[in-house]
């Protein structure tokens, strides 16, 4: 063959591989306008609506996101030279004929189509690299970046949410978001897309052209931004102040004519709050960046020509202009002094005593959880102390409660002072404080407490006329790698400061195995486990004495006293002076109570508890339940849900209990009282004050102390002491309950000196009450 037949034969070929070349590339382009078209008709839909609806679209977006995994695969699978050309011609195509902003994101974004570059008002090019989430305001960045990660690792996510977009140029636009997993280059990446929802406003919107009658008036411009709350400022390209506005002279304390021309750091500072760190520049920041700043949530202002201080939110954002390049920077400031100070004030009153100032139990309570977990862990050495005031009562008794919160508040300060910076006082309720040292060592904690024992044995309280010298006693627990949980801590913390209180006070005592004061104390620890299993498997019983009255005439009244019990693992029955001081001591007595309340109610609300008509059951009420304020809607709740009349409870309160509480005392009798419950008032005799608190409260019943029932036949003290009793409760309206009445001849005694009721051996032992109706 001749070489003209080898290169007409040559020629044939090549154009022979052109045709089919251009034949697939015309196909795929094909698709890309059908894809186009496709999507067109989506968003056309969705914005006769405002927003695209995503939900009843759902198979047209499924054909897009298929559609592009397609494209990318294609793209993907082609060698160097086809990549090259086929990449550009394919993939931005289809990102340019949508309308729609598009972007390819990993790490980083891939690609950007230019209806997204222009939400953001720059170069396409410029956003490859970049992150979404530096690309929307603050307040939106956790959530972008949250959506991210979790398409990526696969986790439930939002398919859709709202973002706002702030562009450089100062444009605000709302998109609302869609995400969906694509193969790009052979490796996940996320497909973004963004619709429009609401249109574009801008900074330009307020820059109206000035008034033509007067050359000499500000533009409109300057006018509206004067009128904004909020400060805005704006620089060159070196940083210089060209404008502030009015809100931003009140804020910075810098007038316009003195701001323009300096730096921003020239008029104020920037510091963070918590640790008073000097925060760097940010107009210098977001003009060497290129890029928007905020500062820290913890930042403030110093003003260099006032001196004031205010706490603020900041963003910085530079400038361009239409040829993209760097002019300024703007710089938005919101005064949040008020709101942090607000906050500041809720967090404080959260987790602090309002008497004394000091850290509340629940806040304590907080850290030392962690310092247990830091044990735990080997992090360091703490030491638990729990605090009992001596001598408090008397203060209290004698002087009243104004007179206890005063010195409370002054104990407080001498707590604190003793102690070091790095130790957290806390009061835990009541007379009853806690210390935790962190980061020291057992030896180190007894010579703090030690040191705070002789502190208080100093203190004196003064109250008009009366000195005062109280003590404290302190129990110290470490806490290691050995330690148990909290309620275990305190325990042992309490159980420590009991042994300390026994041996007198202004003593200091810690918990340790090897104590042989606190080994023969750890059997009462074990009640904390004992209580709260009893309570669980409802392992108490409740008991009942008769009352009688005492000439035979049933005119109403309490017609008997229940009482409660405990059985042990192997049901043998339990004295109560074994577990109520220990539930008094771990706290757990107003769940006993509740118990007793709540069994009582429904037995008498089924009628299981037989009474005479008009007559009531006597249920002790404990001073620990008294100071719970909570108590008094649970029984409420309880005569509500078993239907009883309020008129068949008499509740039997002591004189200490009512002391020690009194403002609870009165509130918890006032609202029962008045629903129909009657009240006696136990123990009486046995306290100080009695008579004083007599009046404040509308009791029904007075029951006088069992101590001066004793030999009352023959004790003429004791008479004199009854017949005092009987004669004031007589001037008050009360009728009188004489209770552990043992013989005939304190019977008949009681009798002839006036009592209304006997209750005691010599009418009728503590019998178990059967509950079944």
């Amino acid at each position: 063959m001749s070489i003209v037949g080898l290169l007409c034969l040559l020629f044939a070929l090549v154009a022979s591989l052109m045709f089919v070349l251009y034949w697939v590339q015309r196909r795929e382009i094909r698709g890309v306008e059908q894809l186009s078209q496709q999507v067109q008709r989506i968003a056309i839909g969705g914005r006769l609506n405002g927003r695209v609806d995503l939900q009843s679209d759902q198979p047209e977006i499924s054909l897009l996101t298929t559609s592009i995994n397609h494209l990318l695969t294609r793209v993907a699978s082609t060698n160097e030279s086809e990549v090259a050309s086929t990449t550009p011609k394919l993939f931005a195509d289809l990102g340019d004929r949508i309308h729609e902003a598009v972007l390819v994101h990993r790490d980083v974004i891939l690609y950007a189509n230019r209806q997204f570059a222009t939400f953001v008002g720059v170069d396409r090019i410029e956003l490859v690299g970049r992150r979404l989430g530096d690309l929307v305001p603050p307040e939106y960045a956790e959530l972008v970046n949250e959506n991210i990660r979790r398409r990526f690792a696969g986790e439930a996510a939002p398919d859709r949410y709202e973002i706002d977009m702030v562009g450089m140029q100062g444009q605000l636009s709302r998109l609302e978001i869609t995400t969906a997993p694509v193969d790009y280059e052979g490796a996940p990446a996320l497909l973004i897309t963004g619709v429009e929802i609401i249109p574009t406003q801008t900074v330009q919107q307020l820059r109206l052209p000035p008034d033509p009658t007067d050359p000499t008036a500000p533009g409109m411009h300057s006018l509206a931004l004067d009128s904004l709350a909020e400060a805005i400022i704006t620089t060159d390209a070196a940083g210089l102040i060209t404008y502030i506005n009015a809100a931003a002279e009140r804020l910075t304390g810098s007038l316009s004519a003195a701001a323009v021309g300096k730096t921003l750091e020239d008029i104020v500072g920037f510091v963070d709050e918590t640790d008073r760190r000097l925060l760097s520049d940010p107009v210098r920041q977001a003009l060497t960046s290129g890029a928007p700043v905020n500062l820290s949530r913890r930042a403030l202002l110093l003003s260099r020509t006032s001196g004031s201080e205010r706490s603020i939110e900041l963003s910085a954002s530079p400038i361009r202009n239409d040829a993209k390049e760097l002019v300024g920077a703007v710089v938005l400031l919101h005064d949040v002094t008020e709101l942090r100070g607000l906050a500041r004030q809720m967090s404080y009153q959260a987790t602090h005593d309002a008497l004394t100032g000091l850290v509340n139990r629940r806040e304590f309570e907080t850290r030392l959880e962690e310092s247990i977990e830091s044990g735990h862990r080997g992090d360091g050495q703490h030491v638990l102390c729990y605090l009992d005031l001596d001598r408090f009562k008397v203060v209290n008794d004698t002087s009243g409660h104004l007179a206890g919160d005063s010195m409370l508040r002054e104990v407080a300060k001498v707590l604190r002072d003793a102690v070091r910076d790095s130790d957290t006082v806390a009061r835990l309720g009541g007379d009853e404080f806690g210390m935790l040292l962190i980061g020291c060592p057992l030896e180190k904690a007894r010579q703090i407490a030690d040191d705070v024992c002789r502190a208080v044995g100093d203190y004196r309280f003064v109250w008009k006329d009366k000195i005062f010298n109280i003590g404290v006693s302190i129990g110290l627990v470490e806490i290691s790698r050995e330690s148990g949980t909290l309620e275990e801590l305190f325990a042992a913390a309490d159980s420590a400061c009991y042994v300390a209180k026994k041996q007198g006070s202004g003593r200091v005592a810690v918990y340790s195995a090897r104590d042989e004061a606190l080994a023969r104390h750890t059997g009462e620890i074990q009640w904390l486990q004992k209580l709260q299993s009893a309570l669980k498997e409802n392992r108490f019983q409740l008991y009942h004495q008769p009352i009688v009255p005492a000439y035979g005439q049933d005119g109403g009244g309490p017609a008997m006293e229940v009482f409660v019990r405990l059985q042990d693992e192997a049901g043998h029955e339990v004295p109560p002076s074994e577990f109520v001081r220990a539930a008094e001591r771990y706290r757990l007595m107003s769940l006993v109570d509740r118990w007793v309340v709540q069994t009582t109610l429904a037995a008498l609300g089924r009628g299981a508890i037989p009474i005479p008509a008009n007559r009531s059951v006597a249920i002790n009420v404990s001073g620990q339940t008294l100071g719970d304020v909570q108590f008094l809607e649970f029984v409420v709740e309880c005569l509500d849900s078993t239907g009883v009349t309020p008129s068949q409870v008499c509740f039997e309160i002591t004189e200490t209990a009512v002391v020690a509480n009194l403002d609870h005392a009165r509130r918890f009798v006032g609202v029962l009282h008045g629903m129909g419950c009657q009240f006696a008032l136990d123990d009486f005799g046995s306290g100080v004050g009695s008579f004083s608190n007599l009046k404040n409260l509308p009791m029904d019943y007075l029951k006088i102390d069992g101590s001066f029932m004793r030999n009352l036949a023959r004790d003429s003290v004791n008479q004199a002491m009854v017949t005092a009793m009987i004669k004031l409760a007589r001037t008050l309206n009360f009728k009188v309950i004489a209770e552990q009445v043992e013989d005939e001849a304190g019977l008949e005694a009681a009798r002839r000196m006036g009592v209304d009721y006997i209750q005691g051996y010599a009418v009728g032992r503590p019998q178990l009450l059967s509950l079944a109706a």
